[in-house]
C-alpha cells in the first residue's frame, strides 16, 4: 500500500497564506481609526465607543477558545474557508448597521470569525520543514502584523474619503477574493486527533499542565497585550482631544507598526538558533520604552509615532519568538497550544481596551501610560522569574 506524500510549503503557498492572515487580521483593526468618527455619528462617549474594540477583541478570544482547537480535529482548510465566509457576512452587517448596539454586536461576531488567522499559523507549522519552521511562522506572522497596520491605515483613509460604510463594502470584496484563492490553492492536511469536540476542549487543561514553557510565555504575553490593547483603543480619542486630528491621521500612526512586521522573520530565525528567551527580553524592554515615549504625547505627535514603533516592535518580538518556539513542541496539539497562547494575547488586548478606555475617561492620557507601564514591568518581572522558558521542565 502506498501513501501520497504530504503537501509541502512552497513559496507560492506561503505567499497565499501570508495574504490570508493579512486580510483576516485587518478585519478586527479596521475600526480603530474610525472610533472618534463613529462616536460622533452615534452620539457616544469615549467609554461607550470603547465597547466596540473591547467586544471585537473579546469575540476574537471566543473564536480562539471555541473554534481554533478544532484545527487538531478537522481539516484546517475547511475551517479557514468557513470562517472567512463568516467575516464576509459580518462585513455586510457593519456596512448597514443603524445603531451603535448593532455595530458593537457586529464587532463581537466579526472577532469570532476573524480568529481564523490563528488557524493559519498551525497549518504553516504543519507544512514547513522542521529546520525552516521558525522562519515560515515568522513570515506569516509578519502578514498578521502588516494586516493590522493595513487595517488601521486603510480603515482611517477610506472612512475619511468614502465614508465608513463604503469602507466595509471594500473590505467585503477583499475577503471574497482571498476566500476564493484559499479554496483553489490551499491543500488539505489530515488532522492528528479523533477526539470529540468536548474532549478536545477538555484536553487543553492537560496541555497547559504538561507544558510549563507554554504557561510562562502565555502569562508574559497576556500582560504585554494589556498595554497594546489600551493604546489602540484610546489612540483615536486621545489624538482628537490633544491634537485635533481626524481618522486618516490616526490611521497613519499604524505605519510604525511595520517595524514589528520587519522583525518577525529575523526573530523566527533567531528562535531557531537561540530559543525565545533573548527576543522576549528585548521585546519587553521595547514596550517599556514605548510607554515612556508615549508619556510625552501631549507635547508632540512625534512622541506618539516613536511610542507606537517601540510598542509594536516589542509586542511582535515576544509573540513571534514564542509562537515559533511552541509550534514545534507537539505536532498533535499545535492548534490547542496556539489556542492557549493567543487566548492570553488577545484576552489581554480586550482587557487592555476596556482598562484604557475607562482610565482615559476618568483620569486622562498620562494615567493610561502609567497603568500600562505597571503592566509591562510586571511582565518583565514574570519573565525574569522563568529561567526555564526555553525548555520543557
Amino acid at each position: 500500500m502506498t501513501t501520497s506524500a504530504p503537501p509541502r510549503l512552497t513559496r507560492g503557498l506561503l505567499l497565499l497564506l501570508f495574504a490570508t492572515i493579512f486580510i483576516a487580521a485587518s478585519t478586527i483593526h479596521y475600526q480603530v481609526p474610525m472610533l472618534a468618527l463613529l462616536a460622533k455619528e452615534f452620539g457616544a462617549s469615549p467609554a461607550q465607543i470603547g465597547w466596540l474594540p473591547t467586544l471585537t477583541q473579546l469575540g476574537f478570544c471566543l473564536g480562539i477558545a471555541l473554534l481554533t482547537p478544532l484545527g487538531d480535529r478537522f481539516n484546517k482548510k475547511r475551517l479557514i474557508q468557513a470562517r472567512l465566509a463568516g467575516c464576509m457576512l459580518t462585513a455586510i452587517i457593519f456596512a448597514t448597521a443603524g445603531s451603535l448596539p448593532m455595530l458593537i454586536a457586529a464587532g463581537l461576531v466579526m472577532g469570532i470569525f476573524a480568529s481564523t488567522s490563528q488557524d493559519v499559523v498551525p497549518l504553516v507549522a504543519e507544512l514547513a520543514r522542521p529546520e525552516e519552521r521558525g522562519r515560515a511562522v515568522g513570515t506569516v506572522l509578519s502578514g498578521l502584523l502588516l494586516g493590522i497596520m493595513f487595517g488601521r491605515v486603510a480603515g482611517g483613509f477610506l472612512a475619511d474619503v468614502l465614508g465608513w460604510r463604503m469602507a466595509y463594502w471594500i473590505l467585503l470584496a477583499a475577503l471574497a477574493s482571498v476566500s476564493a484563492l484559499v479554496a483553489w490553492r490551499v491543500p488539505s492536511v489530515r488532522p492528528h486527533s479523533s477526539l470529540s469536540y468536548g474532549a478536545l476542549l477538555q484536553s487543553i487543561v492537560g496541555i497547559i499542565r504538561d507544558h510549563p514553557a507554554l504557561r510562562r510565555a502565555s502569562a508574559v504575553q497576556g500582560l504585554l497585550s494589556i498595554c497594546y490593547g489600551a493604546f489602540w483603543a484610546t489612540l483615536a480619542v486621545m489624538m482628537a482631544t490633544l491634537h485635533g486630528v481626524g481618522s486618516s491621521a490616526v490611521g497613519l500612526i499604524a505605519i510604525p507598526g511595520a517595524a514589528g512586521a520587519l522583525i518577525a522573520r529575523p526573530v523566527g530565525k533567531w528562535v531557531d538558533a537561540k530559543g525565545p528567551r533573548p527576543a522576549v527580553t528585548l521585546g519587553i524592554a521595547l514596550v517599556i520604552l514605548g510607554y515612556v515615549a508615549l508619556g510625552f504625547a501631549a507635547f508632540a505627535i512625534a512622541a506618539v509615532v516613536l511610542g507606537a514603533m517601540l510598542l509594536d516592535g516589542g509586542i511582535r518580538a515576544t509573540s513571534v519568538s514564542n509562537q515559533a518556539y511552541y509550534t514545534g513542541i507537539d505536532a498533535a496539539s499545535r492548534s490547542r497550544m496556539n489556542t492557549v497562547f493567543v487566548l492570553h494575547m488577545f484576552g489581554g488586548n480586550a482587557l487592555g481596551a476596556l482598562i484604557g478606555s475607562v482610565v482615559l475617561a476618568g483620569a486622562g492620557w498620562l494615567a493610561v501610560c502609567a497603568t500600562c507601564l505597571a503592566f509591562s514591568l510586571l511582565a518583565l518581572w514574570a519573565h525574569w522569574r522563568s529561567r526555564a522558558i526555553t525548555r520543557e521542565s
